[in-house]
């Protein structure tokens, strides 16, 4: 894999994570139906919390599917990233809800690792990624979603400094 290749893919992974954010910057309260139609389960906690909405997955896969046609990706593969993602994400919010974590409540990895995880799983072989390629470009996307977290926050766009 190139860096080219691999420095496309966390900019695609960027854009996935960064896209339900800059989406609910923008809405509001407007279109924010929780993908878990407000489900509590057993444990008294939400499926997935009241910060996964319908209008998030969808500013993912449309704003990764776009930024992939920019970068010379199919926008079938920006999608599948962008969806795998918010996947990942869902999955995150699972865990941290099981955990009896609040919504947008932080847990360093947890937060990260299968948002970047299953996208760059899914992509592997058209990438040509190898295990090593994975590992950076999960650990970089680590430390850039910390660093870009702070600025959204410091900008307003992002109600929690992560």
């Amino acid at each position: 894999m190139s860096l080219a290749g691999e420095s496309k893919l966390l900019l695609l992974l960027l854009i996935a994570n960064g896209a339900p954010i800059i989406a609910a910057a923008l809405c509001g309260a407007r279109w924010a139906w929780p993908l878990d139609g407000g489900r509590v389960l057993a444990d008294g906690q939400r499926l997935f919390g009241t910060t996964k909405t319908w209008r998030g997955l969808l500013a993912a896969v449309l704003m990764t599917g776009s930024g992939a046609l920019l970068l010379g990706v199919p926008a079938a593969v920006g999608a599948l990233i962008g969806l795998l993602a918010m996947a990942g994400d869902l999955l995150s919010s699972f865990i941290k809800r099981r955990l009896g974590r609040p919504s947008s409540s932080m847990m360093l990895g947890l937060d990260q690792v299968p948002e970047a995880l299953l996208p760059l799983l899914a992509v592997r072989e058209a990438f040509a990624l190898d295990a090593p390629a994975i590992v950076v470009t999960v650990i970089a996307f680590l430390l850039l979603d910390l660093l870009l977290s702070q600025v959204l926050y410091r900008l307003g766009i992002r109600q929690r400094p992560y």
